[in-house]
């Protein structure tokens, strides 16, 4: 470092006398000020002050969640250890890794190994795997927050356990960017640690946030359709840039956004690529490398590229549309300017006027500093019981032994003697109703009194499904020719017939058959549709709704300075003239008679997922006063109640549908949670084990999953109501699906605020996207377009008419 002049920062030098020391902790510290030197060369240093206490093998585990930080990383620190002249060598091991490489691993460890979550629990499923870290000082976890509120973080925390109470001296650091609850982090990473720290920069990142405005601002937007619009806006600032990531949401959005770019400037063909999930290892690895070298001018990526790789070439950020989430948005924004001594600039193009709200919400979250908080999952038994398989797999493990060390992890701080039994049942006898099934009785007692697997197949079917993450069945995409493209999910090919077009990692392709779970293909050119990958929209956050609704209340104020909401003052004017702008103590309600039929839509600006819920609620809630059926749709903002039937709500009825009383009662019989509970079990029961995702040489397919993963639900609720993988499913429908906590303080908000019910004949800007949003499941595009625009203009018709009649009053 002295020798290119860089003066380490203050919380670098802090972080390293703290590892000297002897501390386990958490550095927290802004994209691109170099965490990952903080904790790296901590150990570095230590080791030459004390090389004594350093044996040969694996000294140092780094942990990733994606592969793709791995390589770079990986590179970054063997280049740093070769310019000191130390000759350590660094490897990396996960999904991707040749099996030779892995080999050649377990025979001889290198000094630093950077692996996944699911890459070091394979490593303690095999025999005698505690060779392979007698030798570990310190074990690094990158962006814990990505990992805090998953299974996969849970599995972490499992995995420090184990590997803490083996070598008490092992140092744990973990590596964040700022999040809400960064105590809770430190406890949940490390909780039974006493000799611990929290290294905080004092360093700040500038970030500037420059919103895109379309050519025209729509008194009636719907979501999607600047797209066109907008890139004739985009394609000069990726010119006037040294080079550029755009981050979109979803991986069908990057797919089109990469064709839009390609189609408004030509000359960006071998300049730009496309990055994300789905596309082939070996393609994105190229995009990786070539990014860095600067050799392409720009990248479309979902957030496959958004954590921790250092381009250092990218000086400029485009987000398309909202990224719904702050924390979100500052780590996509770091990816430029990775200097600390650049400014991070991020371009915000929305996708429809009204995102430019959320751009101004956005700002403010920023300026005020206030992070999302990332929630710890906890009592995750499906991940508990796939762990203990892992450890009988790695030489086994006495239940007495193993029992207080579980208890020390936060996630399973509060689970109780009966429920560790009951582990201990079912994975040696499957549980009540697993009894009569061999293939459940994983492991067993040996004569040691070791709890082991000794039947290979099991071995085999654990190893190959070890992890959580459950993904729906995803197809290998390959010319009919050879050469493989990428992935797509298999629900998305059945609706696909001989001759359909689709686009995939950048090519237009013509589905010729499915064979064997792979989708032959052969080049093409013309239209062609995107895939639709299953939940690829992202959720509002309740910390972005709150500032959302902040500006959306003061934006027809006159000390409205934000350019957006200046900007935005044609639809928000009409907005306010034709309906209403709620303040932040008031709650909007529109009554709308159309053609059509008659509409009811509510504004909680609480996020899609939250809206699914309250609108099924709701509906629930009306048809016990009148006999009314309602078809649904929503947007973050808000969600429509649609009937042929006209709905005679009184302001008192209102009040009494929208009651926070009897809240989850009636959740629960409007939604069906049984039905729900039964979908979610289906990723319990292959984390479990109860069911095999992966088998030699084949992916079984989502619909054999969910059927067998049903029946189990079925007789479980019948014959075992008390499964702690049943009751498991229903916590996970109420604390994630259906978002309680939030829901609940939702309907606090309502009951304490004022209800306005405005009359309508025409849709406003608000209600208007929501519509949009309902005929497109129904709609081919070109149809879509058609009544689209049919509705704007009976909509600014009846405007007209009335402006006219308003005149003619006066």
């Amino acid at each position: 470092m002295t020798e290119k002049n860089i003066e380490p920062f203050s919380f670098q030098k802090e972080a390293w006398q703290r590892f000297s020391n002897g501390y386990s902790g958490m550095v927290i510290a802004p994209t691109g000020f170099g965490k990952t030197y903080s904790v790296f060369i901590a150990v570095l240093i230590d080791f030459f002050n004390q090389p004594e206490k350093y044996s040969k093998g694996l000294k140092l585990i780094w942990v990733t969640p994606l592969r793709s930080l791995a390589k770079d990383l990986g590179r970054a620190m063997q280049q740093a250890i070769d310019e000191i002249g130390l000759d350590w060598e660094v490897d990396v091991r996960n999904g991707d890794t040749d099996p030779k490489k892995k080999t050649q691993q377990v025979k001889n460890m290198p000094d630093v190994l950077l692996v996944t979550p699911e890459s070091l629990h394979l490593l303690l499923a095999q025999k005698d795997n505690q060779r392979f870290f007698k030798s570990t000082a310190c074990i690094a976890i990158d962006e814990w927050h990505e990992l805090l509120s998953t299974k996969r973080g849970v599995m972490i925390e499992l995995a420090l356990a184990i590997l803490k109470h083996r070598n008490p001296k092992l140092r744990i650091w973990g590596i964040t960017a700022t999040i809400g609850n960064l105590d809770e982090a430190l406890d949940v990473l490390i909780p039974y640690e006493k000799k611990r720290t929290k290294v905080v920069a004092k360093e700040k990142k500038n970030i500037e946030i420059i919103s895109v405005f379309p050519p025209e601002v729509e008194i009636l937007p719907w979501a999607g359709h600047l797209g066109g619009k907008m890139v004739e806006e985009i394609v000069p600032i990726i010119l006037n840039s040294n080079s550029t990531l755009i981050f979109t949401n979803t991986r069908n959005q990057a797919e089109m956004w990469y064709q839009l770019l390609l189609n408004a400037y030509p000359d960006f063909a071998g300049q730009i690529a496309l990055h994300h999930g789905s596309i082939d290892a070996n393609l994105r690895e190229w995009v990786e490398d070539n990014l860095s070298n600067g050799m392409l001018k720009a990248v479309v990526s979902t957030s496959s590229l958004d954590l921790g790789v250092d381009f250092k070439p990218v000086d400029t950020v485009i987000q398309i549309g909202s990224s719904k989430g702050v924390a979100r948005f500052m780590q996509r924004a770091g990816r430029s300017g990775h200097s600390p001594f650049e400014t991070s600039t991020i371009y915000f193009v929305p996708t429809h006027s009204l995102e430019l709200i959320e751009a101004s919400a956005l700002k403010e979250a920023v300026k005020q500093k206030k992070i999302e908080s990332r929630e710890p999952f906890v009592l995750a038994y499906d991940v508990l019981v796939q762990f203990l398989v892992t450890l009988a797999l790695g030489g086994g493990f006495k239940r007495d032994e193993i029992y207080p060390i579980i208890k020390k992890t936060f996630a399973f701080s509060e689970l109780t003697e009966d429920e560790w039994k009951w582990c201990i049942y079912f994975i040696t006898q499957g549980g009540k109703t697993g009894e009569n099934y061999e293939d459940f009785h994983k492991v067993v007692q040996n004569e040691n009194g070791l709890l082991v697997v000794e039947k290979r197949k099991i071995a085999m079917l654990h190893r190959m499904n070890i992890g959580a993450i459950v993904s729906e069945a995803m197809l290998r995409v390959k010319f009919m020719s050879g050469g493989y493209i990428g992935m797509v999910e298999e629900y998305f090919i059945t609706k696909l017939n001989k001759g359909d077009k689709f686009i995939l990692a950048g090519r237009v392709l013509e589905f010729v058959m499915l064979k064997e779970m792979t989708v032959l293909v052969k080049a093409s050119s013309g239209k062609a549709i995107a895939p639709s990958w299953l939940g690829g929209r992202l959720p509002l956050t309740s910390n972005l709704s709150f500032f959302l609704r902040k500006k959306l209340a003061d934006s027809l104020s006159s000390n409205a300075r934000e350019k957006e909401l200046r900007f935005l003052h044609p639809l928000l004017s009409a907005q306010s003239e034709n309906s209403f702008i709620p303040k932040e103590d008031e709650f909007l309600v529109e009554k709308i008679k159309t053609r059509e039929g008659y509409h009811l839509f509510f504004y909680p600006f609480e996020g899609r997922l939250v809206h699914e819920v309250m609108s099924a609620l709701l509906a629930y809630r009306i048809s016990k006063l009148y006999p009314i059926s309602f078809s649904m749709a929503m947007n973050d903002y808000g969600f429509e109640l649609f009937s042929d039937t006209e709905i005679n709500l009184t302001e008192e009825e209102l009040k009494i549908v929208l009651s926070k009383e009897n809240l989850m009662q009636d959740v629960i019989s409007s939604v069906n949670a049984a039905e729900m509970a039964k979908r979610k079990f289906r990723d319990i029961a292959v984390i479990a084990g109860l069911v095999v995702q992966t088998m030699p040489g084949r992916q079984v397919n989502n619909r054999s999953l969910q059927s067998s993963s049903g029946i189990i639900f079925s007789v479980l609720d019948e014959h075992d109501p008390e499964n702690l993988l049943l009751r498991q499913a229903y916590t996970e429908v109420f604390n994630l699906q259906l978002e309680e906590a939030r829901l609940r303080a939702a309907f606090e908000r309502i009951h304490d605020s004022k209800i306005i019910l405005v009359n309508s004949d025409r849709f406003s800007p608000l209600s208007f996207p929501i519509k949009v949003d309902s005929l497109r499941q129904s709609l081919s595009s070109e149809d879509l377009a058609t009544r689209i625009r049919k509705m704007q203009e009976a909509t600014l018709k009846k405007k007209a008419k009335k402006n006219e009649n308003r005149r003619k009053r006066s």
